[in-house]
């Protein structure tokens, strides 16, 4: 089975063009080409398949551990990448439908290959039955919680997929294995019957902002797209920063803005194919 791996700010996954490729067991082909031991290591499993619903190209997506998720806004742009440098479409805008609805996508090209892309995330979704959490509609927004002994705050926000966006926590006091520590017990925690992504943010300013992701069925990852919108929108609604910010990831930064003429995050950031080879699946 052919394969390639790409990256958005070091969000990396294997990719398989179902155009031309079977994948019979999708989960247990993810959890085998995810370990960084023995696979090829990645942070999950996204196949790229024929559109149903009149896109370009369709992506299915798999976290590490298998499960499947809706939505993720690095790998949206390097599916992108593929198609069109793949030769599966060479429309621009393009329209990739996903687990949580179509994504265009405006294209940056250069030399023939697709560099940067921005993805019209869709409005972000506020009300708990959304992500799901068990919260009511006024303890979205800074609940209360205790985070590594400190106290803090809690936004939700789902942008097809939950997130929750923690304020309170110096980043320097989350090393890696506090990090896990807190992520995991935040992302399993009873609140969320679905589990949820976790996103640890310092405000910079109101236009910079740092953060930290520990996504849902994956771990610590480089970057997240969807975590650095839900943080934009999080950020707006506590009034801690504006509707146009970079966010600092460990991977580098992505460019968010939350518009208000039309209620639609806007994420902008860079695709890279790294390798491809052959899985003896």
């Amino acid at each position: 089975m052919r394969f390639t791996k790409m990256h958005g700010l070091g969000n990396c996954y294997i990719y398989v063009n179902c155009f031309t490729e079977t994948v019979k067991d999708a989960p247990a082909l993810a959890r085998a080409v995810s370990d960084r031991n023995t696979g090829v290591g990645s942070d999950g499993l996204i196949l790229i398949r024929p559109p149903r619903e009149g896109g370009d190209a369709r992506m299915e997506m798999y976290n590490m551990d298998g499960s499947r998720g809706q939505m993720c806004g690095n790998a949206v742009r390097c599916v992108a990448k593929y198609v069109y440098d793949h030769g599966l479409s060479k429309s621009n805008p393009m329209r990739i439908e996903t687990d949580a609805g179509v994504r265009v996508l405006d294209l940056t090209v250069a030399d023939g290959k697709v560099t940067h892309a921005r993805v019209d995330m869709g409005r972000p979704r506020l009300a708990p039955g959304d992500l799901p959490v068990k919260l009511t509609p006024d303890q979205m927004i800074d609940y209360p919680i205790e985070v590594a002994g400190r106290a803090a705050t809690m936004t939700c926000v789902s942008m097809g997929n939950p997130h929750a966006v923690i304020y309170g926590v110096p980043l320097a006091e989350l090393a890696p294995w506090k990090l896990e520590q807190e992520g995991r017990k935040i992302e399993c925690h009873e609140l969320f019957p679905e589990r949820t992504n976790v996103h640890f943010v310092e405000v910079m300013s109101p236009r910079e902002i740092r953060v930290l992701v520990w996504e849902r069925g994956s771990g610590a990852t480089a970057a997240c797209g969807t975590g650095a919108s839900a943080c934009c929108v999080a950020g707006v609604l506590t009034g801690r920063s504006g509707r146009e910010v970079t966010v600092h990831l460990p991977g580098g930064p992505l460019a968010i803005e939350w518009r208000e003429s039309d209620d639609h995050v806007y994420m902008t950031g860079p695709a890279v194919e790294i390798f491809s080879g052959d899985w003896p699946e």
